[in-house]
């Protein structure tokens, strides 16, 4: 799937519809009915294949990542970049300074409803498609490509509630800017259209297994149940979660996932859709430049591969080599190092720690005398070294959205605030646990919320589990407070004490767990603000 599910169709074949067809409207030459396109197969997939598209995306105006939100408005990283004002955007929103103007958050919000909208379309169109058009479009591959489409609209959607809070609900495509007008749905209406997707593509979906090579990456019944897991637990639903956990893990309905043997295979190119793989996002490196291209949303970059591993490597060329130097954002915080237990190898898979003799400009890598790189996605071989990037803005390397490691401890999760099958949330922290060379744990929510952290470490999942928790303005006062002030020293000179929290706003309860709406989508659509912004 690397390279075939990126063939997207022109999305302009949706425009220049006509209304009538008799003599006196006879459609012009060069206008084309939507209906005229999904003629077999081919175009079915196509047309799914498109909904996929913005998953990739990581640039328009500006940078905008899901990680910046993940990893680097939580305990567990900062900005980094060349200043503390580099991306003065992300600057604003870890130190929850956050404006309605953001145009990170722009283009983030803005990617999202570019997948909503192509998975409108390829539900409403392959939905009206009649089984045997061809011999390749049976009932079984109508029904999974419709399903693969709902996985993803409940996919961005749960990318947007989860951020901004309620939005419009968009169920169809939309053919005219007349439509563009839509009201904010609230929260609730939006997971009960999450929770409708994903239960259709549970049911429609194929399990990995079936899945031809080429096609790995695709959504499977896995990935659905997965999300089933996760989105219930946002909810409270412990009970339906567990339920789903333990069909995904016990009665294998899901299809075959497992941990690999070596945790660091996750993060290696060679590692992409490996076993432990639930849910990724394709990417592949190819030569010519992201700069300069449009987006359908009136950003640039037409992205084929992430642009994560060259804005989390560091700007010196002594630890990753010449020519694979970068932008030095998302770096670890001290507070994430300090959380690792003693022997927990998982620290050095995720954190590099960088000696002054690495280091070329300590002024553009050192802040708040942090020094930390983060290394899961800096794109490096299973045969040593780091892997040169075709073009200064592409790398191959998939982006790990779902683990299996991941669905353990999510169901760990569910069953200990459920306070059910306790004997079986513990083994599945252990088995965690255990693939690292760590002893084993009792089932407490302690024990799952240290082990999320470190085993999830700088994959975007933080500052979500603290929101899902209820308990992100506590953890986020205690770190502005534990890490403000001055550096502080032992007696080898090492930094004991940062101070990430120097330039951090206080936490507002009511306020800060959401980013604003958009001002640009406010005032087209009428939206109402969150509140506080």
């Amino acid at each position: 799937m690397k390279k075939t599910i990126y063939t997207a169709i022109l999305l302009a074949a949706t425009m220049g519809l006509v209304s009538c067809n008799d003599w006196l409207t006879e459609q012009a030459p060069a206008k084309t009915d939507i209906k005229d396109f999904f003629t077999g197969t081919e175009a079915a997939v196509q047309t799914v294949n498109a909904a996929y598209v913005p998953l990739q995306w990581e640039y328009s105006n500006t940078f905008c990542p899901e990680w910046f939100v993940g990893d680097v408005c939580s305990d567990d990283a900062i900005k980094g970049g060349e200043n503390l004002t580099d991306q003065s955007t992300l600057y604003d929103m870890c130190n929850f300074k956050t404006t309605s103007n953001n145009q990170s958050l722009l283009d983030f919000y803005r990617s999202q409803w570019q997948g909503i909208q192509r998975a409108n379309l390829a539900i409403e169109q392959i939905s009206a498609m009649e089984v045997g058009i061809d011999e390749n479009f049976t009932e079984s591959m109508k029904a999974r490509l419709i399903g693969e489409a709902k996985f993803l609209r409940a996919y961005y959607y749960f990318r947007l509630v989860r951020i901004f809070g309620g939005v419009p609900r968009v169920e169809k495509p939309m053919y005219s800017s007349s439509e563009w007008h839509q009201p904010r749905a609230t929260a609730e209406s939006i997971y009960e259209l999450i929770l409708s997707d994903l239960a259709d593509a549970e049911a429609d979906l194929w399990i990995k297994e079936d899945y031809d090579t080429d096609d790995l990456g695709r959504a499977t019944k896995g990935a659905a149940m997965a999300m089933l897991m996760k989105v219930n637990l946002y909810l409270k639903q412990y009970d339906t979660a567990r339920q789903w956990g333990e069909k995904l893990i016990y009665n294998n309905e899901g299809g075959y996932y497992d941990l690999c043997p070596d945790y660091m295979d996750n993060f290696y190119v060679e590692g992409d859709n490996g076993v432990e793989s639930v849910f990724e996002i394709q990417y592949y490196a190819e030569g010519t430049s992201d700069w300069g291209g449009d987006l359908p949303n009136g950003g640039h970059g037409a992205t084929r591969g992430t642009f994560t591993p060259i804005m989390t490597r560091p700007r010196s060329a002594h630890i990753c080599g010449t020519g694979n130097t970068g932008y030095g954002f998302n770096k670890p915080s001290l507070d994430l190092y300090d959380e690792f237990e003693t022997g927990d190898p998982r620290r050095e898979y995720t954190i590099i720690t960088p000696t002054d003799e690495q280091i070329d400009t300590p002024e553009q890598e050192i802040h708040y005398g942090n020094r930390f790189i983060s290394r899961k996605y800096l794109c490096e071989s299973k045969n040593g070294g780091f892997e040169t990037i075709d073009n200064s803005m592409r790398c191959p390397l998939n982006r790990k959205e779902i683990r299996y490691a991941d669905v353990l401890l999510m169901y760990a999760e569910a069953c200990i605030e459920s306070n059910t099958d306790l004997g079986r949330a513990k083994e599945a922290i252990n088995r965690v646990r255990a693939r690292v060379g760590l002893g084993e744990v009792e089932a407490t929510r302690e024990n799952l919320r240290h082990e999320r952290r470190v085993e999830l470490g700088m994959e975007g999942h933080r500052w979500f589990d603290l929101c899902r928790w209820g308990i992100v303005g506590d953890t986020m006062r205690a770190f502005k407070t534990a890490y403000s002030g001055e550096l502080e020293y032992d007696d080898s000179g090492n930094v004991t004490k940062t101070i990430e929290g120097n330039d951090m706003e206080s936490f507002v309860d009511g306020k800060h767990e959401l980013f604003p709406i958009p001002w640009e989508e406010i005032s087209l659509g009428g939206l109402e603000q969150n509140p506080g912004y």
